[in-house]
């Protein structure tokens, strides 16, 4: 029941695009950012700006990015081998000036004084971990019913697998597989949202499966659609692609169930009824323009669980001129420290704790906490143990986990303290028998030594408002099965 491109081009008779087709590098790039580091970046609704920007969320080889002074509604994300990010200092090397984002939300004679408290003491991500932005396609080579791998605009931190529907001069309509029109869109053939088969693979990013009306046609490609050119990754991704000659042959007969007309031979999309291969429970496709559910993953590669954590909505708070929108402009936050040096125990995934970053926050505590509980999710060896040690809270953030071919969901209890975060962490790591893996301080090379639950009170990091006050809800034992 799991999603792989190797069975899907088989059972979809369709070939990925090469790599040559789009603007991406043939090795994806290193992605060595952190959460909280601050970069130069163009503000995409006024890109004649060079804003500076923090890093809020990673996955993959991309990063989430927000302007300084704006909210979080205007979020955005970036190629970390992108050439509108760029290190601190780079616009002043250049002649140029740092400008306040479009909707600077305070008064615009206060900006020299904001970017001063903004960049004091802040953490910059270093030179090194820039790269240069690969050249473009020297023209469009892409080809009408070719599959690849796209960011959904309208829910930027998922990639999915995608199909060209239609190809027009410079520009090609990305259709998502199994999808309504409702989330299709048209973009350059050079453009940045679009990646070959097999990169989510390569950069450790979440490639979400199709939707529930895949399309399995009658006849494979006609010999004149299918592109001699070698597969679309380097060899790494060979098994994923390998299949791409042989397609022409498969034999249609033994497909069980439905057939229908194939997507491909149709330039613009439209709804259909197919066979479902991927066995999903849901039988119907969602209504245009609705939100997706949480990413279904597959053998999934542990990621900054900040990617796709709602926040509250910052846009409409109201600013004092002498403050700064950051973390202190929100409810009062928490940050909890990954101790990689600790014991994982039997369930989790050494390698996948050794890719989580060192923290989870600053954020509200109910935040911090799904995120550290989804991480100890995604490097389980079986979802299901962790998710077993869980229960149903009230008015907590939702993690979600995939065994026996299903997606689950569960709400956490809603806390603000981080003492109550730290004990039902250390409950649940009880369970999954990896003591001291949490904690309120930065661990050292020695610190696994230490006793994560010996502490009275909060403790808080120099200088910083991380949180505070009792828990939310009822009091009393964190939200666990026994």
């Amino acid at each position: 029941g799991h999603f792989t491109w190797e069975k899907y081009l088989k059972e979809t008779c369709a070939i990925p695009a090469p790599a040559h087709c789009f603007k991406q590098s043939y090795t994806p790039p290193a992605n060595e950012f952190k959460i909280s580091m601050k970069l130069e970046a163009q503000d995409p609704r006024n890109t004649t700006s060079t804003c500076i920007a923090t890093v809020v969320g990673l996955t993959g080889a991309r990063l989430r990015l927000r302007l300084d002074g704006s909210d979080n509604k205007n979020d955005f994300w970036r190629l970390v081998d992108s050439a509108e990010i760029q290190p601190i200092g780079n616009c002043e090397k250049n002649g140029g000036m740092l400008q306040p984002p479009l909707g600077f939300r305070l008064n615009a004679s206060s900006w020299p004084m904001f970017l001063l408290k903004t960049l004091n003491g802040a953490e910059m991500a270093p030179v090194r971990i820039f790269h240069k932005e690969p050249p473009s396609p020297s023209q469009n080579f892409f080809k009408t019913g070719m599959k690849l791998e796209a960011v959904d605009r309208k829910n930027p931190h998922f990639i999915c697998p995608a199909t060209i529907g239609e190809v027009r001069g410079s520009e090609v309509l990305i259709t998502f597989d199994g999808w309504r029109g409702a989330f299709d869109y048209w973009c350059r053939y050079d453009s940045r949202d679009i990646f070959p088969v097999g990169w989510c693979s390569l950069t450790g990013d979440n490639l979400q499966p199709p939707g529930t009306k895949v399309v399995i046609p009658k006849s494979p490609l006609p010999a004149s659609e299918v592109n001699s050119e070698k597969p679309s990754m380097h060899s790494s991704t060979k098994t994923v692609l390998g299949h791409q000659q042989g397609q022409r042959r498969r034999k249609t007969g033994k497909k069980r169930g439905r057939t229908t007309k194939a997507l491909i031979h149709h330039p613009m999309p439209t709804p259909s009824k197919s066979v479902e291969p991927l066995k999903f429970p849901r039988k119907r496709g969602p209504k245009p323009g609705s939100k997706r559910k949480p990413r279904t993953l597959l053998n999934p590669a542990p990621t900054s669980p900040t990617t796709s954590t709602p926040e509250p909505d910052t846009s409409t708070v109201p600013q004092d001129a002498a403050t700064i929108p950051s973390s202190a402009m929100q409810a009062p936050t928490v940050c909890i420290y990954l101790n990689k040096n600790g014991s994982t125990g039997p369930h989790l995934d050494k390698k996948k704790v050794q890719q989580l970053p060192d923290h989870f926050g600053p954020a509200r505590a109910s935040v911090v906490l799904q995120q550290a509980v989804q991480a100890c999710i995604d490097c389980a060896y079986h979802q299901k143990t962790v998710f077993s040690f869980l229960k149903q809270g009230h008015g907590g953030e939702v993690i979600s986990a995939v065994f026996d071919r299903e997606q689950h969901t569960l709400n956490l209890p809603a806390v603000n303290s981080i003492t109550y975060v730290l004990r039902f962490l250390e409950k649940l790591c009880h369970n999954l028998r990896s003591d001291n893996l949490f904690g309120n301080q930065p661990f050292t090379q020695n610190s696994h030594m230490q006793r994560s639950h010996e502490y009275d009170h909060d403790r808080y990091l120099p200088g910083r408002s991380w949180g505070g006050g009792g828990v939310v809800g009822t009091p009393g034992a964190p939200c666990l099965n026994p």
